[in-house]
């Protein structure tokens, strides 16, 4: 009998090393291609080591492109938007989880039922809206349509309807009114979830594509991604491939700098109460 579980756990295990592998190997793939030489990219078989590092890639990187520019607007998009939109949905979330208003559970239901809505549907509304706010090409058409969200406000309004109501109480018997009661109780104790959705916006805000190139003309507006896809030319062989993974290779580290930073609040949030119903 322990011997069959060894066997299971060991296939199990095995089988998560395989799908590690898996999803490493695309990124591993990314960061050697932007190390080897021009004509090394499309070797067969493909080059898993270099033969020689090239770094000057990285270098021409920086000749080709603003990419210091790319990077600073992005940063500020996404930490604007991620401080923003958390901050916004804890606000929601509380009142639609703890205070009490005249047809509450109706207007919830009609904030959730904007998640059915795909993105691509509020383009054509949105950017009419950004134009007769004169806001075209500028940092506020990049930042506040990512300050509000449905799904951010559901997330934690779950988070809060786990918390006790002995401690609202408490705060209340103390003096503290609806406001004191969230900004020193319930939002230091949802911290976990708080970072999770941050995690989530930060990085949907930091990939995002479609919006960015709809809402800026100029090249000191560009996002990295958008910045990025200028670097790619019309064919295969016009594009500087090592360049470009060395630009892609840039745009994953602070990624992945915040997933480490926030990787236990982020795990407590979707464990303890992110989802929970």
């Amino acid at each position: 009998m322990m011997q069959s579980v060894r066997w299971k756990n060991a296939g199990i295990m095995l089988l998560m090393a395989t799908g590690a592998v898996l999803m490493l190997l695309p990124f591993w793939v990314m960061v050697i291609t932007s190390l080897v030489g021009p004509d090394e990219v499309f070797q067969m078989p493909p080059r898993l080591w270099p033969s020689r590092w090239h770094w000057e890639n990285y270098g021409r990187l920086f000749q080709q492109a603003p990419m210091a520019l790319y990077f600073f607007n992005s940063v500020l998009v996404s930490v604007v938007t991620t401080v923003g939109h958390v901050l916004f949905s804890a606000m929601a979330a509380y009142a639609f989880s703890r205070l009490q208003f005249p047809h509450k559970n109706k207007l919830f239901f009609v904030f959730l039922m904007t998640m059915m809505v795909p993105p691509q549907v509020n383009i054509v509304p949105l950017f009419f809206l950004m134009k007769t706010f004169h806001w075209l090409d500028s940092y506020a058409a990049l930042i506040v349509p990512g300050l509000f969200g449905a799904f951010g406000v559901f997330m934690l309004r779950q988070w809060f309807n786990g918390l006790p109501r002995e401690l609202e109480e408490a705060a209340r018997m103390d003096g503290c009114n609806p406001w004191q009661i969230f900004w020193r109780i319930a939002l230091p104790l949802a911290t976990p979830a708080l970072a999770a959705l941050a995690i989530f916006v930060f990085i949907n805000t930091w990939n995002s594509f479609m919006w960015p190139l709809i809402v800026t003309n100029s090249e000191s507006m560009r996002t990295l991604p958008v910045g990025i896809a200028t670097l790619k030319g019309s064919f295969r062989d016009t594009t500087d491939w090592t360049v470009l993974m060395a630009a892609a290779t840039l745009s994953i580290l602070p990624v992945i700098a915040v997933f480490l930073m926030g990787q236990k609040q982020f795990m407590q949030g979707l464990l303890s109460g992110g989802v929970k119903e």
